[in-house]
């Protein structure tokens, strides 16, 4: 087989990871020597200590008590940030493997957590509270015996009820986001649920459906910025200086007051909550989440064609070592979940390369593993299902085994892999969804970020799954023409 052109195609392979690989090397030295960039890990939906605007950025007036202060520090200890959005767990992983320099998500100083971590200096100190739906008539914890309670992951209310689960008698459902949970108690799936005081507060204020029926906030802590064990120590040192400077000019007390003690909600207008006023306030935030998607498809289907293509190629030679090299990959690919494969790439990976990876890059990476593996069985079974007899003839004619493989058998075995191929194409469009796990703003995360806004959860689903819809269609329509066109 070393006559055929497959050492081209991995050549070309190589190449374009190289290129991925050597600008994500590049891309972290790229830093200001007078002011130095450090990168902050947050919640990504976390009222009031974290707000997104529908972009999932902070820009608007009232970015959340932490970006606030965040922004402040930076500006008055004279270094610039960068913001990556994720869910709390994801936070705290990708703390632990060094992708970010800090973690500011309303975290709370636990003795477990001051063993793996450094914390700043506390700036608010924070409790956990119960919350019912409104004509629920459970009133204390000693009522939730057999019954459903849910908290997010990560989070000191997940230990707080974890600690307790034998005390009170309950099961614990957990989540990834504030929004999802409270519907889930709306809807009647869990029976109360479990968060930091202020988040609860401000929700409630601001329309979620939801009552507190604690008094006071339980096993109450404080919250600071967290940053890896003995790691970033300037930075440590300009956050708790910035603290300092805020408490004592008093604008910490203000910035605190201004989302906990002011009695403004932001309920939007009825019309703003139709499926035709979401679209329109929210148009320019659904498009770049869709942009980023169809990126996303189009550059991991490209490399998982190549990848998969080298894999079925080995998997088809004439070579016990090839095949089972092949067999291997496919088999460890295609056994690993999706999103295991994601934190393994963003949070695991660091640790060995001893750089960061950047999120798209970590988020193609991902696709071109999972769906090449795919791809890899689907490319050897297109081969393996030509008739053998195909191939002799094609020897008997005096024709090489390549230009038999690549003028008799592959346009043959094509034909039979066109379907499944297509069919993969619309999986993997599908499957970016899965990297708003590791804080990719696709379309799915766009959608996620819009309800922790408005709580219109059912129409805003609707509306991005009408969308993932239209595209799926298109492809279905692309995949009949194309398979036409063949026949």
């Amino acid at each position: 087989m070393r006559k055929i052109g497959w050492r081209k195609i991995l050549a070309t392979f190589i190449a374009v990871l190289g290129i991925a690989l050597g600008w994500s090397l590049v891309e972290p030295q790229s830093v200001s020597a007078a002011e130095p960039t450090y990168t902050f890990a947050t919640n990504n939906t976390f009222e009031p200590f974290e707000i997104q605007d529908s972009k999932g950025g902070y820009s608007g007036k009232n970015p959340g008590i932490e970006i606030e202060m965040l922004k402040k520090i930076a500006k008055h200890e004279h270094f610039k940030y960068k913001l990556k959005p994720m869910s709390f767990n994801g936070d705290l992983q990708a703390l632990e493997g060094g992708q970010v320099d800090a973690v500011i998500a309303g975290m709370s100083v636990t003795n477990e957590r001051k063993q793996k971590f450094d914390f700043s200096k506390p700036y608010y100190t924070d409790g956990v509270m119960m919350a019912v739906a409104k004509n629920s008539k459970i009133t204390s914890l000693k009522q939730l015996k057999g019954k459903m309670v849910s908290a997010k992951s990560g989070t000191s209310a997940a230990l707080f009820v974890k600690k307790n689960q034998k005390k009170y008698g309950y099961k614990i459902r957990y989540f990834d986001s504030s929004n999802t949970m409270w519907n889930d108690v709306t809807n009647g799936n869990t029976d109360a649920t479990f968060d930091d005081g202020p988040v609860l507060q401000y929700g409630i204020r601001t329309g979620v459906p939801l009552k507190i029926v604690t008094k006071k906030p339980i096993d109450a802590q404080p919250v600071a910025v967290g940053f890896q064990k003995g790691q970033n120590l300037a930075l440590q040192k300009k956050v708790n200086d910035g603290i300092d400077w805020l408490n004592k000019t008093g604008q910490m007390k203000q910035i605190v007051n201004k989302y906990t003690k002011s009695d403004k909600t932001t309920k939007s207008s009825t019309a703003s909550r139709t499926i035709p006023g979401l679209l329109k306030a929210n148009r320019s935030a659904l498009l770049n989440g869709l942009w980023m998607t169809i990126q996303l498809t189009i550059v991991g289907i490209i490399l998982a064609m190549i990848f998969g293509l080298i894999l079925g190629v080995l998997g088809f030679m004439q070579s016990k070592l090839a095949n089972g090299i092949s067999s291997i990959i496919i088999y460890i690919f295609r056994g690993l979940p999706m999103i295991v494969l994601a934190f393994f790439i963003y949070m695991g990976l660091p640790n060995v390369i001893g750089h960061k990876v950047p999120l798209f890059l970590a988020g193609i990476m991902t696709l071109m593993l999972d769906e090449g593996a795919y791809i890899g069985a689907i490319v050897k079974g297109g081969f393996d299902a030509v008739d053998p007899g195909q191939w002799e003839a094609a020897r008997s004619l005096g024709l090489p085994y390549r230009k038999a493989l690549i003028k008799v058998v592959a346009p043959q075995g094509i034909k039979i892999m066109v379907p499944s191929l297509v069919n993969q194409f619309i999986i993997t469009l599908k499957d970016t969804s899965i990297l708003s796990a590791i804080g990719v703003m696709e379309l799915t995360q766009t959608g996620t970020v819009i309800i922790s806004q408005n709580m219109e959860g059912f129409k805003m689903w609707l509306i991005i799954g009408t969308i993932y819809i239209i595209i799926i269609t298109l492809l279905t329509w692309l995949s009949n023409y194309i398979q036409k066109r063949m026949a």
